[in-house]
């Protein structure tokens, strides 16, 4: 059986990559229809993998010690990367499966220029991503995020929107630089540690026999924080982000704000903190005062725009601050909400980008303050843009309350102040989602610009509606079933000393 799931595992991996590939071989022959129902029917394989991996996960996380659904001696040697899931990685498998056949179903029922080539890069950037979470090999790990990477910056030369090479320049200068710090902290691990590969396994079991100081802790950590911070965004290095994902084509930034930003914090949680807990120890306070910028201020930043894509693009960035804050407590509380809120973001902001481009393409407006009444004329619409700014605010019944939650009571036990400091984000978030569904769905009248058009606006049609079910569907779940998640991920978190300190 489990050598049954190792091969669903590199089914889920493998499959986006396998679609991308058939559509470069069979290119001069392949129609746009045929592109777009590959990329359906592949991203589709892919997600019916994690999803029953999950339901498997769940069933047995108790006697799963370490990484399960470990791929074969048999697939590594053909060429396929050691690859297992845990606690950690599970869910952000399973929610860069979700987003990924999102995106593509909304891909493939917009009207997009040279769509084999949308549809061949949106391919590559989702089976990076599913690979990146699956990999128990450090240097594969980083490999698969940068194939997720790569065709971003393609697609927003391409299709980008207004502003799209000074984004895409900017995102290339901050995400290279913080990819090869990274990269220097992961090369840096491997050599301290002396290990046989850069396999995680294989790194543990060499530490154990040859700890790493506290002096080159300090040293690595500081590496890994504010190389993996600048793909997450932390403050100060976060400016690329609402750029980015202002000018990015929708799909491509459904996926990279939705799931590759959170590839810098998976790597913390799963790597950093175990291996470097001293290290972690000694920058947990620079880390906590840092997110609590991206909390506050970048909140209120927030607050002030007035264009919705770079409204929703700058509260992705406030959200990370939190997750941050969850790992500087280093608790299993903390850690654990953290993951958490890493699932319902993922979710809930990929709702937000495709609903806020729904919204735009039905008014031709960006401008919040133009718009009003929508409700009138797309109830279902407004319905879906409430439930995702409410999962945003963390609202409970979806899953980004429980990874909120969590870590503010983990802040309390870190430090009262820093809780107190990162809990105003609650009500600054509140602020500016509310201000926004009132802006542009709420009022008896439209405004005079949207007034002559008015009548002719349509509300989602039914393929627009199914990616946004699917979004929802999962949010629901983990809020009212969040042990779907905590109970594996407290039984991996709880077993790794750097997760039980008292602070």
């Amino acid at each position: 059986m489990e050598t049954s799931f190792s091969i669903l595992l590199t089914a889920g991996v493998c499959a986006p990559f396998l679609c991308a590939a058939l559509m470069a071989l069979f290119w001069p022959c392949l129609g746009e229809k045929s592109a777009r129902s590959l990329s359906v029917a592949f991203s589709g394989i892919s997600l019916a993998s994690a999803l029953v991996l999950w339901g498997a996960y769940m069933a047995n996380y108790m006697v799963n010690i370490g990484f399960a659904f470990v791929t074969s001696e048999f697939i590594s040697g053909a060429g396929i990367p050691p690859m297992g899931l845990n606690g950690v990685s599970m869910p952000m498998f399973a929610m860069a499966a979700i987003v990924g056949f999102a995106a593509v179903l909304w891909a493939a029922k917009s009207d997009i220029k040279n769509p084999r080539l949308y549809f061949l890069l949106l391919m590559v950037m989702q089976g990076g991503l599913m690979g990146a979470f699956a990999s128990t090999n450090l240097l594969w790990m980083y490999m698969f995020h940068e194939f997720a990477l790569v065709p971003t910056f393609i697609a927003m030369s391409i299709w980008g929107g207004a502003g799209k090479r000074m984004a895409a320049m900017q995102m290339a200068v901050y995400l290279t630089l913080g990819a090869l710090v990274s990269l220097v902290g992961i090369i840096a691990i491997y050599v301290l540690t002396g290990a046989a590969s850069f396999g995680l396994q294989d790194i543990v079991l060499a530490m154990a026999s040859v700890p790493i100081s506290a002096f080159w802790q300090y040293c690595v950590f500081a590496l890994l924080l504010f190389g993996l911070g600048t793909l997450v965004s932390l403050f100060p290095f976060h400016t690329w982000a609402p750029r980015t994902y202002s000018a990015a084509p929708t799909s491509f930034a459904m996926l990279h704000a939705g799931v590759l930003k959170k590839f810098g914090l998976y790597v913390l949680i799963q790597v950093a903190v175990p291996l470097l807990p001293a290290g972690c120890a000694d920058w947990s306070y620079v880390m906590a005062v840092l997110a609590l910028f991206n909390v506050v201020y970048i909140g209120l930043v927030t607050m002030a725009q007035r264009d919705l894509k770079m409204m929703v693009s700058y509260s992705s960035v406030a959200h990370m601050g939190l997750c941050f804050l969850g790992i500087a407590s280093m608790s299993v509380l903390g850690v654990g909400g953290a993951v958490l809120l890493m699932f319902g973001h993922g979710l809930s902001v990929a709702l937000l980008f495709m609903l806020s481009n729904a919204i735009v393409n039905r008014t031709g407006e960006w401008n919040m303050f133009k718009m009003g009444g929508l409700y009138k004329q797309t109830p279902v619409l407004a319905g879906f843009f409430i439930a995702a700014t409410l999962a945003s605010l963390g609202l409970p019944g979806f899953a980004n309350f429980w990874g909120e939650f969590s870590i503010l009571m983990s802040l309390w036990s870190f430090s009262p102040a820093i809780c107190a400091v990162a809990a105003t984000g609650i009500i600054i978030s509140a602020i500016y989602g509310l201000r926004a569904v009132a802006n542009i769905f709420m009022g008896e009248e439209p405004t005079k610009e949207l007034e002559p058009k008015f009548s002719g606006i349509c509300d989602l049609t039914a393929l627009e509606k199914i990616p946004a079910v699917i979004l929802l569907a999962a949010l629901l779940f983990v809020g009212f079933y969040p042990k779907s998640i905590t109970q594996p991920l407290d039984s991996d978190l709880s077993i790794v000393p750097a997760y039980n300190q008292s602070k």
